[in-house]
């Protein structure tokens, strides 16, 4: 079983050796399509490095709706290619590269007409199924489904009698798109990337016209180094133009932001057994099954303000109360959510005004020698644009590169997942934790629960819960610092778990457990451990000042009241 720690030494050393010799790739951004351009190239055979300026996946790549889906909207919209592609990855993902991380999900559409709207929509899913068989991978998927009112009513009795006359049920997946990105990066360095979070490029270096290198700012030693590489892949997302500035360039496309919100219910306030689709005047709605919640997105407007921190205000969070009540017999009020999040779309722009009409196909250029930039996209499609990347990148290479093999590299955690699964019973009375523990560890780390599990018997008291986080064993924290990567408090209980947004509290009334857990890992001491959970608690007030503010500006003006922590 392949694997690899992101602790701080492992950090330290990537940095150091990224600076000491020039390498033949360095990806910038370590969102999912970075993190799968760094496993494209190194899985080539090319030294490879990948820095991000803040954690790995801070950006969108920890805050979308969490589907691996084909994008079943799209087939309406006739974008037949992009369907296929997605479908494509859906089935890679699901039954080869990550099982242990996607899962399959069921959606209800309520149909809200007679006749003809059962034959259109019906037609579309049916296609949708096709392709993804056509596809030879997804076969494991269950086929759609005609309901009745009365069928449709008994997988979700949330819903109104008068909000539907039957329904379509059909499958899709999902991830905990933060977790993905982070096994992605490990994956990634244990097949002999160097990576770093938490290091900023400030600039390119360049000779003549050629890009042949950046310089890039340690934001937790406070040291600067210059590193050179024979091709550098711009993959940062919305802050794409931002990056593509340092070299002076206009570039040969845009990228314009699309702010999409989602707010989290706990599971017993929408009695359903599947997850629900509906259709409104912009987009679609999803109510997504989440563990022991709810994940209700998502909005579509631009966005221009802080990329770092895109705000959802009172008018998001009404939006989406709306209309998720337009359907439910016992309507979602603001004391029933438990979190919110708000991420932006990296969108190509200059096809229409409408952010939800802007493509969500990729474009990779090479505006300058040594230099390729990469955006736009589906987090489904993130492999596809890697590859495509990396071939650009490989353009400029004077040696001879293999063929892209991701296709057929599993990521950290999925060899033996499966047979760990099937011995679950096995593992729980071997270590003395619940078997829904044991199923919760597989299901978020696969075969990499074993290193969990070692903690744990090492120190008993790991295998306890968070006191106010209950869904997270302590060991948990502990594996974030050590093995994945996380710097801060943010970074635990926000992206490597979810209790920022799982918790009526966000997570506020765990942060100095989760804090001191971290400290002994991370070498913080007491006035340490104070900065990281004062910011923290910072952090939840500036975001919940900012919900309660009418519209984008105020809550951004709102959200930024809470600096970024910069370490001492």
């Amino acid at each position: 079983m392949r694997t690899a720690t992101l602790g701080p030494a492992e950090r330290a050393e990537s940095l150091a050796a990224m600076a000491e010799r020039e390498l033949d790739l360095l990806v910038v951004g370590g969102g999912v399509v970075g993190a799968g351009t760094a496993l494209d190239a190194v899985t080539r055979g090319l030294s490879t490095g990948l820095v991000e300026a803040r954690d790995w996946a801070s950006g969108t790549s920890s805050r979308s709706s969490k589907l691996i889906h084909g994008g079943l909207r799209y087939l309406e919209m006739l974008d037949f290619g992009l369907v296929r592609e997605a479908l494509k990855e859906r089935g890679l993902l699901l039954e080869r590269l990550a099982p242990h991380l996607v899962k399959p999900v069921p959606f209800l559409y309520p149909l809200q007409y007679k006749g003809w709207e059962r034959l259109y929509a019906g037609c579309g899913v049916m296609l949708y199924d096709v392709m993804s068989m056509a596809r030879t991978h997804g076969r494991g998927l269950p086929m759609h489904r005609h309901l009745s009112r009365r069928n449709a009513l008994r997988i979700a009795p949330a819903l109104k009698k008068e909000a539907l006359v039957g329904g379509l049920q059909y499958y899709d997946a999902q991830m905990d798109d933060a977790r993905y990105v982070a096994n992605l990066v490990r994956t990634a360095a244990a097949y002999g990337a160097k990576v770093a979070n938490r290091a900023r490029v400030t600039a390119f270096l360049r000779e003549g016209e050629r890009v042949v290198g950046a310089r890039v700012q340690d934001v937790e030693g406070g040291g600067e180094y210059e590193i050179r590489a024979k091709q550098i892949v711009n993959a940062t997302g919305v802050w794409t133009d931002d990056t593509q500035s340092m070299v002076g360039e206009r570039g040969q496309f845009h990228v314009r932001a699309s702010k999409g919100i989602h707010l989290v219910v706990p599971k017993d306030r929408i009695h359903s057994s599947t997850g629900l689709i509906l259709r409104t005047e912009k987009s679609v709605l999803f109510v997504i099954p989440w563990g022991r919640h709810w994940i209700v997105g998502t909005t579509d407007t631009d966005w221009d303000l802080d990329k770092a921190h895109p705000a959802a205000s009172s008018a998001d969070i009404d939006y989406l109360l709306e209309h998720v009540n337009s359907v439910l017999a016992v309507p979602l009020t603001r004391d029933d959510v438990e979190g919110v999040y708000a991420g932006l779309r990296p969108l190509l722009a200059g096809e229409s005004d409408a952010t939800s009409k802007l493509s969500r196909e990729h474009t990779v250029a090479h505006p300058v020698p040594g230099l390729v930039v990469v955006a736009g996209g589906k987090y489904t499609t993130y492999r596809v644009m890697a590859k495509d990347a990396v071939d650009a990148a490989v353009h400029g290479l004077d040696m001879r590169v293999a063929e892209c093999v991701t296709e057929e590299i599993p990521l950290v955690g999925a060899e033996g997942y499966r047979a760990m699964w099937n011995a679950r019973a096995r593992i729980a009375a071997r270590t003395g934790l619940h078997v829904v523990r044991v199923e919760h560890l597989l299901n978020r780390y696969g075969s990499l629960a074993e290193e969990l599990l070692e903690l744990i018997t090492a120190n008993p008291a790991l295998g306890e819960p968070l006191a106010s986080g209950d869904d997270y064993l302590r060991a948990e924290i502990v594996y974030a610092a050590s093995h994945e990567g996380a710097r801060h408090l943010d970074d635990a209980l926000t992206r490597r778990t979810r209790i920022s947004i799982e918790t009526f509290d966000r997570g506020t009334r765990c942060a100095r457990e989760a804090a001191e857990l971290m400290a002994p890992v991370l070498g913080w001491d007491k006035d340490h451990i104070e900065r990281e959970v004062e910011h923290y608690q910072k952090r939840v007030e500036a975001e919940r000042e900012s919900q309660r503010q009418p519209d984008d500006l105020t809550a951004d003006a709102a959200r930024l009241g809470a600096p970024d922590i910069v370490p001492l």
